[in-house]
């Protein structure tokens, strides 16, 4: 099997389920595992795939993501293979993800394994104790994140309770706003925007009530494996909330 993967979460759950000759592309922000990213041949952005070479790479099935690439785009390749598109909004639409993906792919017992150390991984995040907060992925404007988002859902398994939760999606904000909503916590991001030092300096000037903080974003947004191998520095950092 010739397989492409067009997500970069779903391009490291990939490596994991052992598909190492199987995978033959991927995105150019694919970067888990290291030594795919720079040895696979890569296919674009999730969002500007390079259709034309992956037709030449004659794929017999790609996977995509109906939040992280472009519908017309995955319609468009899905003439020429077999596409497989998820959609995970919750933990637990990525635990059925996993094997699902297994299944697909022929590495179905492998899949339960992982999709069981994930379950494990969930029930051991240290809670924080119910604060509310607000989780900032862009500057320029100001954009967070609505109740029907994986981020969301991964709020609320850390304890923490998201003050934009009434809201769809990825909505705009601005200071004003988060100074009504009073969050105790502001998390900024460092993907896709690169939230810095010195972005979380400027905030806090203007939000002097709140606690903020900068967080790897691979841990709040990134289905698949991930957080397995991110439960530590996860639960370090809930514990400096607390």
């Amino acid at each position: 099997m010739r397989i492409i993967s067009t997500v970069p979460s779903q391009t490291e759950l990939l490596a994991d389920l052992g598909l190492q000759a199987e995978v033959i592309g991927i995105t150019k922000f694919c970067i888990h595992p290291q030594f795919w990213f720079k040895t696979k041949t890569r296919i674009g952005g999730t969002k500007t795939l390079n259709l034309e070479l992956i037709k030449q790479l004659q794929p017999d099935l790609i996977i995509a993501n109906k939040e992280e690439n472009v519908k017309e785009q995955i319609t468009a390749l899905g003439r020429h293979c077999e596409v497989f598109v998820s959609d995970v909004k919750t933990t637990t639409d990525n635990l059925n993800l996993i094997p699902t993906l297994g299944q697909l792919t022929g590495t179905r017992m492998t899949a339960i394994r992982l999709a069981q150390k994930l379950s494990a991984a969930l029930e051991s995040i240290q809670q924080v104790h119910s604060k509310t907060a607000a989780y900032l992925i862009w500057k320029d404007p100001y954009m967070t994140v609505g109740h029907d988002t994986y981020i969301h859902d991964m709020l609320n398994k850390c304890g923490l309770r998201n003050v934009f939760h009434y809201q769809t999606r990825y909505p705009t904000t601005t200071i004003n706003a988060l100074k009504d909503k009073a969050p105790e916590l502001i998390l900024l991001s460092s993907e896709p925007y690169p939230f810095k030092q010195e972005h979380l300096q400027e905030l806090q000037s203007m939000l002097p009530e709140s606690h903020i903080v900068l967080v790897d974003g691979e841990i709040f947004s990134w289905y698949g494996t991930r957080l397995s191998k991110k439960l530590d520095e996860l639960n370090l950092l809930l514990n400096t909330l607390t």
